[in-house]
């Protein structure tokens, strides 16, 4: 396998450090998805600024976590899923909604499960929805805004899972405990 260097501020292409500077100032550490992600510079931007817009978003901090994790658990990715539950359970996120995400099982809510298939049309479908579907999503009380917002989404974890998928990405001592593997008998929610 192909071995991808961890960065650090020191190690980084030109480009990356400062940026992995601004990581290590936002979160106090910098993640190695980030120092992985430092090896393309643009790549490492592109990511945070995806991440810093999708956080402005109009959604609220579950549904933030319902996008986000649908789209970890469909592309199943190893070091997202747990690094996701861990932000969830510091933005105050419901156990049950992570739990039920993680596991491929029914949200607690019509309105979140909503999201989730939505968000898991649009993944599986690379962006085809129909009328039905949208406007299925729309009943649920989400707005055309926010349908565009899930396109924000998937652009950032399309560039995080698939460097994960390919770097194979070590997760950080601090998720283990939230490590992730998809369960065969898992409910796939469609």
């Amino acid at each position: 396998m192909t071995e991808f260097e961890i960065h650090t501020a020191q190690t980084a292409p030109d480009r990356s450090k400062p940026l992995l500077e601004q990581t290590k100032a936002a979160f106090g550490v910098v993640p190695n998805l980030h120092a992985v992600m430092a090896e393309a510079p643009g790549l490492l931007e592109g990511y945070l600024v995806l991440h810093r817009l999708f956080l402005e978003s109009s959604f609220t901090d579950e549904e933030k976590t319902v996008v986000w994790q649908s789209i970890n658990v469909e592309h199943d990715c190893h070091y997202c899923v747990p690094s996701h539950t861990g932000i969830a359970k510091r933005m105050g996120v419901d156990d049950a909604v992570s739990d039920a995400l993680r596991n491929e099982t029914s949200l607690p809510t019509p309105r979140l499960e909503a999201l989730r298939r939505f968000t898991l049309q649009m993944v599986r479908e690379r962006g085809s929805a129909g009328d039905q579907q949208v406007e299925a999503f729309l009943a649920a009380g989400f707005t055309s805004r926010q349908v565009l917002e899930v396109v924000l989404a998937i652009s950032q974890k399309v560039m995080s899972n698939y460097t994960n998928k390919l770097t194979n990405t070590p997760i950080e001592p601090y998720f283990e405990q939230f490590a992730w593997q998809r369960t065969p008998s898992a409910e796939l929610v469609s």
